[in-house]
């Protein structure tokens, strides 16, 4: 089975495209941050360093020390798939993030976003 083309795609070839959408809608790069490392456990500092490596979606979130524990809690559509439907744990990591991202220009709050 191949792989699907999102798992090889570098992180920082995404990352600005989630900046300049949560900026459109008046949010900043600090909170895209804020979730990146809420949801993945990386340290600022780690992933600055992944996105200067070209680090790719699948060695991204395979290197990351812990998924947040309230990941349960991200439910919903994102890209015409239910997340709680999806059975491959690397999609659903990155539908995550996805989603979480939208949530952020949809204008929600971080307290409600980050599932606190």
């Amino acid at each position: 089975m191949t792989k699907h083309r999102i798992y090889t795609m570098a992180f920082s070839g995404v990352y600005p495209h989630y900046i300049t959408k949560a900026e459109k809608k008046g949010r900043s790069k600090d909170e895209v941050d804020t979730i990146i490392r809420w949801l993945t456990g990386y340290t600022q500092e780690a992933v600055e360093k992944h996105l200067e490596q070209k680090t790719n979606f699948e060695d991204f979130f395979d290197q990351a020390p812990q998924l947040h524990p309230n990941v349960s809690k991200i439910t919903g559509v994102i890209c015409g798939y239910r997340i709680e439907e999806i059975e491959d744990p690397l999609m659903k990591k990155v539908r995550y993030l996805d989603k979480l991202i939208d949530e952020l220009a949809k204008g929600r709050p971080m307290e409600k976003i980050l599932r606190t």
